[in-house]
Formats: C-alpha cells, structure tokens, sequence
C-alpha cells in the first residue's frame, strides 16, 4: 500500500477518534444540532483527507502537458490551460454572494448588539429630552454639574480648574497661552457652530499702526484678554481684535464668540465638535444628548460669573 494512504487512514482514524471521545454520544445525539454537528465533522474530517492524498498523488505522478504561453520568467512559463469551469462557477457564485451578504444579508437584517444598544440609546435620550425640556435656570446648571461631573472632571478637574495646565481651566474664560496660540496659528473650532476660520498672525494688522501684529503687541493682547478685558494691550485689542470680537470682546453674531465670557452656545459647539488649542486637542462628545450640553454650557458659563 503506498505511504500516502496508509498515512491517510492514520490521519483519518486519530481526527475521528478525537472527535469520538470529545463528544457526549450517550445524551447528545437526541438534539438535531449535535447530530449535524457530529455529521459536519466527519465530513470535514473525510473531506480533508481525501483533497490533501489527491493533490499529493498528483504531485507525485503527474506530468504537465500542453501548450506553452508565449511569456516567461526567467525560463519558467505557464501553460495555455482553461480556467476550470467548476472553479469559474465558485469564482462568480462567491461574487454574488458576497453582494448579497454586503447588502441584504448580515449586515443590514440580523441582529446587532450594536444597532441594538444604538437604538435603545435613541429612545433613552428621546425620552430623557421630553421629560426635561422644560429646565431652565438653576435647574439646568445643578443638571450641567451633574454632567460635567461623569464626563468632564478627568480632565478638567472636579473644581474645573484643569488640573495644573492639564486641561483648560473654566474658570476663566481664557488663559493668555491660549490667546497667543490662537493668534498665532489661527484658529477654525467652530466655536460660533459654522466654519468661520480666524487668519494667524499673517493676516492680523494692527490698525494703529497698518503694520502686522508684533510679537509684543501679542503678548500684551494676550495678558489684556485673560486679565478680563482690562490692563495693557487694550490699545491693541482695539486696532486688531475688536473689529471682529467686538470692543468688549462678547462677540459678534455670525463673525466671532466671546473671549470675555463663556456662553452656552459657545460651550454647545466645542461638545459638539471639539476643539484645538495651545494644551492639545478636546474631543466631540456625540454620547451626550442635546439637553445635557446645553446644562454643561449653563454650568460652565456661572463659573466665571
């Protein structure tokens, strides 16, 4: 008997008897699931042994016939052989199925922890959202302490402070690092909630003078602006900040947000879309609902008052 077939009925008798003794045959066969998982095994087993003997006999007898391709490399070419119809139908089923699975099958119709937990969070929030519509008020910012607690404090602190330069403290609206940052490398955070880019120092020009911005003029802007809009640079602030900021730094609708004040809103687009800036880069918060950043914003916004 040749080696290949006796190592086969080896092969074959060890795998089953693997499968024999791993299995429960006296109290499992009464289940249809056990059966056809028994039968696959096996199958599996007989299967595999007879595709790898076959394919290494072939190797072992075989001699390849036909026409050579034209192309080779390095002497060795292929022959002019059709592609199997067998494997042409596998190729081509596999393609629809695979559309199918990508499209109809799992993806979209089965079940999904995912979709499940996505959902569920859905009507949670929907119903979170009613029943608190109304807060407003003191109401609303013990809500946004509550918030700012379980999803804020790791960062910023449990007094909002930033842990040492952490994170930025909120407890004042802006940090003179932070001023300078901006100014320097611009800034596009989508503070007013749209994309309204503010231009580095390139294109920042004193008005006082018609010449760009200095390094000293930033600092003293920068201490100006975190010092709550009083001391030095308050000449500056108004050649090159005010046209935008406005002359008390709160703002101007659809042009630039505070840099005196926090506002709701202006807290609403950082959850929203986060924010880069001289400490390193906050992400979005997308877990939190619409009516808990707008507490988060009306806690934010008294501390500084």
């Amino acid at each position: 008997m040749n080696k290949i077939y006796l190592w086969g009925i080896i092969i074959t008798a060890a795998m089953l008897g693997f499968t024999y003794m791993s299995f429960d045959f006296k109290h499992g066969l009464s289940d249809i699931v056990n059966q056809l998982a028994v039968a696959g095994a096996i199958a599996l087993v007989l299967i595999t042994v007879f595709v790898v003997i076959k394919y290494v006999r072939q190797m072992q007898v075989d001699t390849a016939t036909g026409e050579l391709a034209d192309e080779n490399w390095d002497g060795i070419g292929e022959y002019k052989n059709e592609l199997p119809m067998g494997w042409s139908i596998m190729f081509l089923g596999t393609m629809v199925w695979g559309m199918w699975y990508f499209t109809i099958g799992y993806p979209v119709n089965a079940y999904s922890q995912i979709g499940e937990y996505n959902e569920d969070s859905k009507i949670l929030n929907d119903k979170f959202e009613a029943e608190h519509k109304s807060i407003s008020g003191e109401r609303l910012v013990e809500m946004g302490e509550s918030v700012f607690l379980a999803e804020c404090k790791v960062c910023h602190g449990i007094s909002a402070d930033g842990i040492n330069g952490m994170a930025a403290n909120l407890n004042v609206r802006i940090e003179a690092k932070s001023v300078k940052y901006a100014i320097e490398n611009g800034a596009n955070n989508h503070l007013l909630g749209t994309e309204m880019p503010m231009p580095d120092r390139n294109g920042l020009f004193n008005n006082n003078t018609g010449a760009l911005i200095t390094d000293a003029e930033i600092d003293a802007v920068a201490s100006y602006v975190a010092n709550g809009m009083t001391g030095a640079g308050a000449d500056v602030f108004a050649g090159t900040c005010a046209a935008c900021h406005g002359e008390d730094g709160k703002g101007m609708e659809f042009v630039a947000p505070s840099i005196a004040t926090f506002t709701p809103e202006l807290v609403v687009n950082v959850l929203n879309h986060g924010k880069k800036a001289a400490i390193g880069e906050m992400p979005k918060f997308d877990r939190l609902n619409a009516k808990q950043k707008e507490a988060v914003g009306a806690y934010i916004t008294s501390l500084s008052k």
